[in-house]
């Protein structure tokens, strides 16, 4: 349990390719430390020069069901602050990670998984994967900054205050999902494109990579701290800890965000 980082096979090391797997079962909903540890291996992997591509994975039926809500429910303010600054730092780490970053999403892929996807290079999914935000549901606000990279922003605005989702067909028709595969074919696939990235000269793939980031029209860095005083302004007032009391009879209510 927790957060690896491996070579995909046997001299992988030539291939240029690091990665970096999430596994907090059930559901993949990560404690503070998950957050941070996760920022940890994806900037560590990202500043090895053998590498040229990351990509990150997860084990078990989702990609990522957000935050751990028990931690939060235990523990108050003091784990909030913690799970803004852990996810803000893994975000970062995505999006700061010298070199591509390919996000391999099977099944639910919410809250803070948004975050991290939306932050990433490229997304190849499953077929039964589906991208959402239930963060209203939740008594929390946040990553509307990442799924308006996902999405159109009128379409992001009617998932977020519906804490719908939207399938990975959905997506790759908008074009924010490259491939969408069996599940039994996710993790080859996500290899094959980060095969294919990693034949590139890594010097340059590192340039190519900040150039890109310096054109953003939003510093999605900024944006997201934004949303967070939100966030933390809902749970000072009492009303972020109101709805997240009454949740706790969905399929993630004991364990993700």
């Amino acid at each position: 349990m927790g957060v690896s980082t491996s070579s995909p096979e046997k001299g992988a090391e030539k291939d240029g390719i690091a990665v970096v797997t999430v596994d907090f079962p059930p559901v993949n909903a990560l404690p503070v430390d998950g957050w941070f540890a996760l920022a940890d291996a994806v900037r560590t992997a990202g500043r090895d020069p053998e590498v040229r591509c990351v990509v990150l994975a997860a084990e078990g039926r989702g990609f990522n069901a957000g935050v751990d809500i028990k931690e939060i429910q235990a523990r108050g303010q003091s784990a909030l602050v913690g799970a803004n600054r852990g996810c803000f730092a893994a975000f970062s780490a995505v999006y700061e990670c010298e070199v591509p970053v390919v996000a391999a999403v099977q099944g639910f892929c919410l809250g803070g998984g948004i975050g991290l996807v939306g932050n990433a290079d490229v997304i190849v999914a499953s077929e039964d994967a589906a991208f959402g935000l239930p963060e209203l549901d939740r008594g929390a606000l946040g990553a509307a900054t990442h799924l308006a990279r996902l999405v159109p922003q009128h379409l992001m605005r009617a998932l977020y205050y519906t804490s719908r989702t939207a399938s990975a067909a959905e997506l790759h028709a908008h074009g924010s999902v490259w491939r969408v595969v069996p599940r039994a074919e996710l993790r080859a696939a996500a290899l094959d494109l980060a095969r294919e990235i990693a034949a590139k000269d890594g010097e340059l793939l590192r340039l190519a990579k900040a150039a890109i980031n310096g054109i953003d029209p939003v510093d999605v860095r900024r944006s997201y701290r934004f949303e967070q005083g939100f966030t933390f302004e809902a749970s000072v007032s009492g009303v972020g800890d109101r709805v997240r009391d009454t949740f706790g009879h969905n399929s993630f209510g004991k364990d993700g965000d």
